[in-house]
């Protein structure tokens, strides 16, 4: 789908971006980058390390700004919102998970799990509730009273999936989420987050470099040099409820 210069973002898209430009310290990261991501949709973003993957889902989710473009969730303009109301999008819509996990040392498995829920003003008892849910899911409810630093690395990972998934956000932005597990733990996590996307209509925007955590897309963008390298419609996916994947603008 090209996305012509004075179209409105369509109503049946969670996200929506056009002609997003970004440079970092000069060099460019995102050069004419549009896409549209609807309700439910997993997206895989795809490239080599160095392709744009991680700045895409940083303007996406508003914690960058873009240099030029538009960035849209649900009709609300992104890229003009103010740093406080950006940081309650992704407080209250958004979660992200990263390739190295980003836990809070003196908090306990359980409490970095419940801590997003708590600071939506959840009760204590239904934030450790969902926390240990959701640890238990991804085979880590056994570490749950232990703190970050006595974890194995897959372990962390695991309670940082956990905690993202915890929120049922509206679009979750998962980066390299399994790049530091061994095989068959990213095997399990991943189906668990695809499992947990598609049973809550998460709308997942997934960058990854590895063709087979792609293939369990709906879609599949690549990036290259921080542009489009080709539109790529994943064979035989279909969109969210069955419709076919749709393309988007090179």
């Amino acid at each position: 789908m090209v996305v012509p210069p004075d179209t409105a973002p369509p109503d049946n898209d969670a996200l929506w971006a056009r002609s997003l430009h970004h440079s970092h310290e000069g060099s460019p990261a995102l050069v004419d980058v549009s896409l549209a991501v609807r309700e439910g949709e997993i997206l895989a973003v795809t490239g080599p390390r160095g392709s744009g993957k991680t700045t895409l889902l940083n303007c996406l989710c508003g914690h960058l700004l873009p240099d030029d473009g538009e960035v849209w969730f649900n009709s609300v303009p992104v890229h003009t919102l103010g740093t406080l109301a950006r940081e309650r999008l992704r407080r209250d819509r958004f979660a992200w998970i990263s390739s190295s996990p980003d836990l809070v040392p003196e908090l306990t498995a359980w409490e970095n799990t419940a801590l997003p829920l708590l600071l939506r003003g959840e009760s204590h008892r239904t934030a450790k509730a969902t926390a240990m849910e959701w640890l238990d899911r991804l085979d880590v409810g056994a570490v749950a009273r232990r703190r970050p630093a006595v974890l194995l690395q897959a372990e962390r990972q695991r309670v940082a999936i956990a905690r993202a998934l915890a929120t049922t956000p509206s679009v979750l932005f998962a980066d390299e989420p399994t790049a530091p597990l061994h095989r068959a733990d990213a095997a399990q996590v991943l189906r668990t987050l695809m499992t947990a996307a598609r049973s809550h209509s998460l709308t997942v925007v997934l960058a990854t470099h590895d063709p087979e955590v792609a293939a369990l897309a709906d879609r599949a963008v690549p990036l290259l040099d921080g542009r489009h390298a080709a539109t790529a419609t994943l064979s035989g996916a279909a969109g969210p409820e069955g419709r076919p994947a749709c393309s988007l603008s090179a």
